[in-house]
């Protein structure tokens, strides 16, 4: 079995002790707890009057000398007091006079000085002149909100189109067409001639 650690508890000029047990608390009296000082003395006081520490001791802001001033020995043990103080009210009616109440209105001017939040819109237009396949969406660059302008532009556009084609057949035919044309043609014709008629030829072609 692990022993319980006892609570400690720190007054002044080195008063030193230990928590023995806690008296329960009654109707009459609150929470109590029986303190075992390093004097051998035993003193019972209101757990109020004990200031818990973060390492779970108590710290007393009296030293011996205040207990016992304070305090009633019962036997072997000092007992401190719980004392509390009670309010008691009474309440009783007491005629003072009367009053008279008049409204009287007045008028006063004063200065305020309350700031106020204008904002300024400045509109810069960029000329882009560019085609874009669709609208783009409205976005920021840090402060600044762009929104595009879109316009419809008509676009004439040139293009070569096959429009007929022609085709041509080359056919041979023959056809009859009869014609007269004069050819000429030469024809030999030989004689035979006697030796005479053939002097006689020769004087008169060298006369001629």
């Amino acid at each position: 079995m692990t022993e319980r650690k006892p609570v400690l508890v720190t007054g002044k000029d080195g008063l030193q002790g230990k928590v023995v047990r806690v008296v329960e608390a009654t109707a009459s009296n609150p929470q109590q707890v029986l303190v075992e000082f390093n004097n051998n003395q035993q003193v019972v006081m209101p757990i109020d009057a004990l200031v818990l520490q973060p390492d779970g001791n108590y710290s007393l802001a009296l030293g011996w000398n205040e207990l016992s001033q304070r305090g009633a020995l019962e036997g072997d043990t000092l007992v401190l007091p719980v004392i509390a103080e009670q309010l008691q009210v009474e309440k009783r009616q007491l005629a003072t006079g009367g009053v008279r109440v008049s409204k009287v209105v007045r008028e006063q001017q004063e200065t305020i000085d309350v700031p106020l939040l204008r904002e300024d819109v400045q509109v810069e237009r960029v000329s882009i002149n560019q085609v874009v396949e669709s609208a783009p969406a409205v976005r920021y660059e840090g402060d600044v909100m762009i929104i595009p302008v879109l316009e419809e532009v008509l676009v004439v556009e040139k293009r070569l189109m096959l429009k007929e084609e022609l085709r041509i057949v080359r056919r041979s035919s023959e056809i009859s067409q009869p014609q007269q044309v004069t050819l000429r043609r030469e024809e030999v014709v030989v004689e035979q001639i006697s030796p005479e008629n053939a002097a006689a030829a020769d004087r008169g072609n060298n006369l001629a």
